[in-house]
Order: C-alpha cells, then structure tokens, then sequence
C-alpha cells in the first residue's frame, strides 16, 4: 500500500462525494454565505459565476441562491467546460439557460471571454465562486479577471466566495509569467504554482495592477473558516468534485502543474486514458529505461513506474486525444508523499528526460509557443535544447519567485 493511499485512507476520499463536511471540515465561503443566509445579498440581483464545484454540501450553489429570501438570481455565467463542467478542454460554450432555475446562463468559453454590458444589464453584484487548482494556466482564474474588469467598467461589486488552493498555500514553484506571454492561460505575472486562494488572487490582481481598469473596483472576499495554508486538499475533509474533464481527483490535482508541459510535446500527456497527466507516453519510449532514469534522481515524494497505454477517445473527455490508437512505452507518476511532493521540479525533470530520451528532440517539442505560454517565458525550451540539467533550470526561477513572495504577503488572508 502506498504512502499516498495510506494517507487518503486516514483522511478523505480522493474522488466522489463519500465523504460529508462535519465539524472538522474547513467552509467554503460558500458554505459561510448560506449559513449567514446570504445577509450580504439581501435586496440585490445577482449574477453569478459558477460551475459544477460551486456546491454546498449537495447542493448547487444556484438552487441555493434562488430560493434564498430578498435575493434574486437574474444571471449565470459559466466558465470553460460549461455550467455543469462537461464540455472538453477547448470547446466552445454557448449561451442558454439553467434547466433547474430558468435563469439566463451566459458563456464566458465562446464569442466573448468576458461578461458584456447586456449581459451584465440589471445585475447590481457579481459573485464568483469556482474551485481553481492553483496553477496559472488554469483557465478559472483567467476568467474571474476579466469578469472584474467587466464589473469595474460596469460599476458593479464583485465578490468572490474563496475555495482551497488543493495544493496548498505553502507551495510556490516555476516560472513567474513574462508579460510577451500573457495569454487566457495565462493573465498574470504569478509562478505556475502561486500557493494562493482565488479570493487572494483576485486581492493580489486589484492591489498590484496586474490587469488594467481595476483601481475602483469593489471587491470582497468571502473568506474560508478553518483553512490553513499548510493544508492539501484531503485535510480539508471536504468532498472532492471534479474541477474539469481531465482533473480526475486530488492527485491529479496535484501532478498537474508539472506535467501539463505536455500538451505542448509530441508525447502525450494521458489524456485519452482515466489517469490523465499521471502517465506519460510516445511511441519510441524504453518504457524500463524511462523509469530508472527518472528514479534516480531520487525525487521527493514520488517513484515512477513503467508503463503502456493506448489512447483512446472517452466522451466527455477527449473525443480526439493524441496519438489516439497507438500503443505508446510510458511512465506512471505515483505520488508516495503528497506533502513532499514538488509538481512543478518534477515535470520538469519528466520533460527533461523525455527530451534527451527522444529520437528527434526538436521534433518531441512540436508547439514551442504553447510551451512558452505554459512555462511563461521561453527559457524553458531554451535550457533544453542547450542540454541544461534539471537543477539548472530550477534554479533559474528561485529569485523571481522570492520577489513574488515578497509581493503576495499583503494580499494572504490565511
């Protein structure tokens, strides 16, 4: 049995909803606006930003608000993968509305990424609350900055119901963003990992400019009640839901900053598989020799298994993964120590190895620039190519992120 098992097992599940909130659980500030009967709506019309994790035990945080006395639920704006999170990495969302409530539900994943004056006409406060992974290039946050801008040009508050980063608020690695990079996954000029709630985040993007036309901007938080920053996701003795299609658990979760570098090779990055981001492949991969490889660098908190996949489509999930079809030689990340554990070195170390192990290396790295919008900058795929080991390119970004923390203390709630 694995160190990780062992852990889960003590504690809570990984997936699914067997385990409820008790007293020991942490609160969502959605859990802390119901249970202040949402006082600080009373009398208004609100649009909310939500997906499927905006939940309340089990219930959705829309039937909530809708029933809720003196409040009005007039809009819902759903991010990438919809309302009810079942759309594809990419898909286009429209428009429609909400089957259960028959509020409007306008798409922040189509024709526009951020809310418009129509659809904001009527609403007097905006309140977001989606449970984010705590990596940049996660898309969630993305979209919770341009609906503040929207609010602020709107002159319409904005509050965000805080959630747990997963990972922690401890950990803080890679990269921090260029701004030649900045695209939808990636707004900001935070690390890959920023060890923040999104209710910080959203204080950190007002208080240090990172978005312009925020400056008289009404902004609360909502904050958590027994959160802590050394907490993972499975101390929290919250159910874990989903967060998209491809984030399949808490340890998922977990790997996924560091080995979404993938979406950007020529390898692929498990999708297309029910252990997507956790196992890794291409066709001329020495399965055996990949894994010793990777094991001896004695990594903190993780072994690496070899391993083969086929991938295949999964409705829902990827109808097209990459090298669909083909039996590919692969490795498997098995977390033995979660609080060990550094995602962002060790994906580093997996592409690294990958890209030396690799027949044509130039070729395995087929979207440079997706890879610089990941990594934030294009020193990563430079350090490759001119053969840098993987302590050098990890060394790279300690003063940058030294700053960052610097910078993010004013803005920390917990």
């Amino acid at each position: 049995m694995t160190a990780l098992l062992m852990w889960l097992m003590a504690g809570t599940s990984l997936v699914g909803c067997s385990v409820q909130s008790g007293p020991e659980a942490a609160k969502t500030g959605a859990q802390v606006l119901h249970e202040t009967e949402y006082r600080v709506l009373a009398g208004k019309r609100v649009g909310l930003i939500a997906n499927h994790t905006a939940r309340v035990g089990e219930e959705h945080l829309t039937n909530l608000i809708d029933r809720a006395e003196q409040v009005e639920l007039v809009a819902i704006f759903g991010p990438e993968h919809g309302l009810r999170g079942t759309e594809e990495d990419g898909a286009e969302i429209v428009d429609g509305s909400d089957d259960q409530t028959g509020v409007p539900v306008y798409s922040l994943y189509g024709d526009t990424r951020r809310p418009t004056a129509r659809m904001l006409h009527g609403i007097d406060i905006l309140v977001f609350d989606i449970q984010d992974v705590g990596a940049r290039f996660y898309t969630f946050i993305s979209t919770m900055g341009l609906a503040m801008q929207a609010a602020a040009e709107n002159d319409i508050p904005f509050l965000v119901l805080d959630r747990p980063n997963p990972i922690g608020g401890q950990y803080v690695s890679g990269y921090v963003l260029e701004p030649e990079h900045a695209s939808f996954v990636g707004q900001y000029p935070i690390p890959i990992a920023h060890g923040m709630t999104t209710g910080e985040l959203a204080r950190m993007i007002v208080g240090e400019a990172m978005l312009p036309g925020l400056a008289n901007l009404e902004l609360d938080v909502i904050a958590m009640e027994g959160w802590e920053r050394s907490m993972l996701w499975p101390d929290t003795r919250l159910p874990w839901v989903d967060t998209s299609p491809n984030i399949m658990g808490f340890e998922t979760a977990l790997v996924y900053p560091g080995t979404c570098f993938f979406e950007a090779t020529a390898a692929s990055e498990g999708r297309g598989t029910q252990t997507p981001f956790l196992l890794l492949g291409a066709p001329w991969v020495d399965a055996r020799a990949l894994a010793s490889t990777l094991n001896e660098y004695g990594l903190p908190g993780v072994r690496f298994e070899p391993d083969t996949f086929v991938p295949r489509p999964i409705a829902g999930k990827d109808s097209r993964p990459k090298l669909q079809g083909q039996v590919l030689g692969a490795v498997r990340i098995v977390v033995t120590d979660p609080r060990t554990f550094e995602p962002v070195e060790t994906g580093v170390h997996v592409l690294h190895t990958f890209y030396h192990m690799a027949p044509q290396a130039d070729a395995f790295l087929a979207r440079p620039e997706w890879l610089a919008r990941l990594a934030g900058t294009t020193r990563l795929a430079a350090l490759l190519q001119e053969g840098a080991p993987p302590s050098e390119i990890t060394r790279g970004w300690q003063s940058e992120l030294a700053t960052f923390r610097a910078r993010r203390t004013r803005y920390l709630l917990y």
